[in-house]
């Protein structure tokens, strides 16, 4: 796929991109694979803001993905369609299976409408293919990363995101992560084999405040322009950065500060961090 750019014809179109969306080969999506969403507006079920600056923007339908993909092992699938999914910056892939069923996946990069796919434990490591990751070849790229065996795919989901087999100790293998982190995974976990479509959704500029929020962004307010009454940074007599480091409006550290909670099974599994110290 390419982006495109638009002619500088308002203040808005200056340094605007978007997609040209040749990849994409089917407009109308599966009826029987789309589900209802209801929007939160940033809420919890107890009705608390848990997350600020969203609300708004265009009616969406959630994609049924097939995340884990083990009930139809060994049974050969044919890519139908490469269809736009607004709930993510992937595309997916209607696939049609031998026993007639269809079902949407997480599309790899270069995937075209009749290519075959199949799932299995012991499977030819081809781009689109779903196997145990103790039988991936080393050095190959992967996405859709199992963490727990059966859960199906966690990580490595976003546009043009991949990891990459490094090695393998016991019964466990070493993936470099998009992040440059590294982490062992249960060898029994599976993956698909491939980099993730949609490469160029990195270089996508919004280019106005519009496009934000149809996206269903609302404005963000700096925290040092606010009263103190409405976050720690506010106040003074002039604006200030308040002589403490940036945090949420309830004191959470915002840039670089530990929050995250002590998870002894995920730790023990992380050889290299991200953040070398």
């Amino acid at each position: 796929m390419a982006v495109k750019k638009y002619k500088a014809t308002t203040n808005g179109r200056r340094n605007m991109t978007a997609y040209d969306f040749v990849e994409i080969t089917e407009t109308k999506p599966e009826k029987s694979l789309l589900r209802p969403m209801k929007k939160t507006g940033g809420r919890n079920s107890h009705g608390h803001m848990t997350a600020r600056h969203r609300g708004g923007g265009c009616k969406r339908r959630y994609r049924l993905i097939d995340w884990r993909r083990r009930d139809k092992d060994g049974i050969s699938a044919t890519v139908e369609s490469i269809q736009y999914d607004p709930n993510r910056s992937a595309r997916i892939a209607l696939v049609e299976y031998e026993d007639g069923d269809r079902r949407y996946i997480l599309a790899p990069d270069s995937l075209k409408p009749g290519d075959k796919v199949v799932a299995g434990e012991r499977v030819d490591p081809e781009r689109g293919n779903c196997m145990n990751l103790e039988n991936i070849p080393l050095g190959l790229m992967v996405h859709c990363v199992e963490l727990s065996r059966g859960k199906g795919g966690q990580i490595v989901r976003s546009a043009g995101s991949a990891a990459r087999l490094s090695a393998r100790e016991g019964g466990y293998v070493h993936l470099l992560m998009p992040s440059n982190e590294v982490r062992k995974v249960f060898g029994k976990c599976r993956a698909t084999i491939g980099r993730v479509s949609n490469i160029d959704h990195e270089k996508i500029k919004l280019g106005k405040a519009g496009r934000s929020r149809h996206l269903g962004r609302r404005p963000k307010v700096r925290g040092k322009a606010m009263n103190p009454v409405a976050h720690p940074l506010g106040g003074g007599e002039a604006q200030s950065n308040g002589g403490r480091h940036p945090v949420s409006p309830t004191g959470v550290p915002a840039k670089g500060g530990k929050t995250r909670k002590r998870k002894r099974y995920s730790n023990r599994l992380i050889v290299r961090r991200r953040k070398r110290r």
